[in-house]
């Protein structure tokens, strides 16, 4: 309906005006972090190349920075219409920006839902491909925040001062900007795409910094004046994570095709279920790859093969898939179809990353790959760890290659270790017959065959000192019903406190899994919410499952089965000085599923 006496044009014609006018105050980027993009007509429709930033909006701003030329047809093809070529080849917007391939891929998905792209899911993989690649990240850059794209929940320490956490990291992971590098101008686009998306943004983006580490003001009748919390983002980000660096200068003229075919040599861990080792071999299948690995377990001697397949981006940044040759019996069991997230060393000759699963991609497998090439590898030694004073002890190692003809000289564990006797089984796994002196030095020794060494592979340890367990906080949800449910798995360490005896300072070290058993312990928050007994439960060997989703009529107020709890590990064999069982424990919060999420697990196989 029309305002009273005013033409249908007219009508249209005011609300026009008035978006234009909007855009020229708060024009924004749509929508999230990674990669995001908005159309070219929008982009360039205000921006005067000579205008300079004081008192205008980032959509006004001219880029002032060098762009990166979009030469891949596909993508010229797809994103072209929307995002203006110019002389040089750039493209509005995605030339500013380099990103992860989740960035790209969270990028796509968001054209096609918001802006209407049409493109077909082999075609959207060729575009994320490209520009994963040739607008992506260098290897130095990518490292650092693989975390994020591996899934993992950890603490994070890459967050630089108080003001960057409460810019960017109260919402999300720190990693999610940093997985991503843009102009100043992007950097400043995307301050805005937070204002218009999330209502918290602009009461938190205009908070004045309120940094301990600035220096103090000078002295003066005259108050001054802090910056916000956007600007001194935007400054440190601009700075700090630009679109040209030297890393990515140094990259772009190596970037070439992976050449990762051939065998290569897996050492793998997952927690509550020990160590492995096994073999990856790797075929090309066109632009991709193939795969097929086989895991055994160091403790039961239990083995897993896998098929799957994967694709690289950048040269180095690895993701894939596997699926099992058997059936799935829990839901922590590697035989579930897994994710795979691996950074390759430039030289391609060694790798690591995350093999995960789950609902919430809380199970997963810590990965380290090397590249067999004829010449010998050490991959890992068994046991875990060797107590001083220890006689006739046999050690095993595992790898590739292992020569034959060795003699005791020629394998060393490192200062106090003594091999009496070695025997091959075959090129793949050495025994050794040693004894550690009483005086041995206490930490991680080498592991040498030959002129081959595995560092910090064999602890040496004249005392366990205390426990840890591990995650030391973790979080689960409740489901079942409607929605699945986020488990967890402890896991209980053995530490020693090092040369200077003291626990908890920074000569500690792991020394081994402890066998344990395991409780859990009322977690004192609530006089009445008893959450021990309605939060799940915690098998003996420390894997928790929770609870159903949904109010629960048997607490006080139908409260969820949500709570707080304490996870207890008491030591099977190990004692303290004083002859009593080693404990730890472990804060463990149960939560409601993630009812809504951005992007569900399956859109992104």
């Amino acid at each position: 309906m029309t305002a009273p006496g005013r033409s249908v044009a007219a009508f249209w014609q005011s609300v026009a005006d008035r978006w234009r006018n909007l855009g020229k105050r708060r024009l924004l980027v749509l929508p999230l972090l990674s990669g995001t993009i908005l159309s070219a007509s929008i982009v360039t429709a205000q921006v005067d190349p000579n205008a300079s930033e004081a008192g205008k909006d980032p959509t006004d701003w001219a880029e002032k920075e060098t762009g990166i030329p979009v030469t891949d047809a596909l993508t010229t093809e797809k994103c072209g219409s929307c995002h203006a070529p110019d002389a040089k080849g750039n493209l509005s917007r995605i030339s500013w920006i380099r990103a992860t391939p989740e960035g790209w891929a969270q990028t796509i998905k968001r054209m096609v839902k918001l802006n209407g792209l049409s493109i077909t899911a082999e075609e959207a993989k060729s575009v994320i491909k490209y520009l994963g690649t040739w607008h992506g990240l260098a290897p130095e850059e990518a490292k650092p925040v693989m975390y994020l794209a591996e899934r993992r929940i950890q603490d994070e320490t890459i967050i630089p001062n108080e003001p960057m956490r409460e810019a960017c990291a109260t919402c999300h992971a720190f990693a999610q900007p940093l997985s991503s590098r843009r102009s100043h101008r992007e950097w400043a686009l995307l301050q805005n795409m937070h204002v218009a998306l999330y209502s918290q943004a602009e009461a938190e983006f205009n908070r004045p910094v309120d940094d301990p580490s600035a220096p103090p003001p000078p002295r003066g009748d005259q108050p001054v004046k802090k910056p916000t919390h956007a600007k001194f983002a935007l400054d440190w980000l601009s700075k700090e994570v630009p679109l040209n660096s030297a890393a990515w200068t140094a990259w772009r003229p190596r970037i070439g095709a992976p050449r990762l075919s051939g065998k290569w040599i897996v050492t793998a861990s997952q927690r509550g279920h020990g160590r492995m080792i096994g073999t990856m071999t790797i075929t090309p299948a066109g632009d991709d790859f193939t795969t097929s690995t086989t895991l055994r377990s160091l403790d039961s001697g239990a083995t897993l093969t896998r098929s799957g397949k994967g694709l690289v981006y950048a040269g180095y940044s690895w993701r894939g898939t596997s699926t099992p040759a058997g059936p799935v019996a829990r839901p922590d069991d590697m035989a579930s179809g897994l994710r795979e997230t691996m950074y390759f060393a430039p030289g391609q000759n060694s790798a690591e990353g995350r093999w995960y699963w789950g609902e919430y991609h809380e199970f997963g497998l810590d990965v380290k790959m090397v590249r067999a090439t004829g010449a010998p590898v050490i991959a890992a030694v068994s046991p875990e760890a060797l107590p001083t004073g220890a006689k006739g002890v046999e050690v095993r190692i595992y790898g590739d290659a292992l020569p034959a003809s060795l003699t005791p000289a020629e394998v060393d564990f490192g200062s106090g270790v003594t091999v009496r006797k070695l025997t091959a089984v075959s090129s793949a796994e050495l025994v050794a017959t040693v004894d550690v002196a009483a005086n041995a030095i206490a930490g991680r020794h080498d592991v040498a065959v030959g002129g081959v060494v595995l560092e910090k592979a064999l602890p040496v340890y004249a005392s366990i000192d205390y426990l840890k367990v591990t995650p030391e906080t973790a979080l689960t949800h409740l489901g079942g019903i409607k929605y699945g449910k986020g488990y967890e798995q402890f896991e209980a360490i053995a530490w020693s406190s090092g040369p200077d005896g003291k626990p908890r300072t920074d000569d500690d070290f792991p020394v081994m899994t402890a066998p344990s058993t395991w409780a859990m312990k009322e977690f004192a928050t609530v006089t009445y919410d008893d959450d021990i007994r309605y939060v799940g439960t915690l098998d003996v060997s420390g894997f928790f499952t929770p609870n159903v989703e949904g109010p629960n009529p048997e607490r006080k107020f139908s409260r969820n089965n949500y709570g707080e709890v304490w996870v207890v590990a008491t030591a099977r064999a190990l004692k303290d000085k004083q002859g009593k069982p080693l404990t730890a424990q472990a804060y463990l919060v149960t939560t409601v599923p993630a009812y809504k999420r951005w992007d569900q697990p399956e859109v992104g196989q």
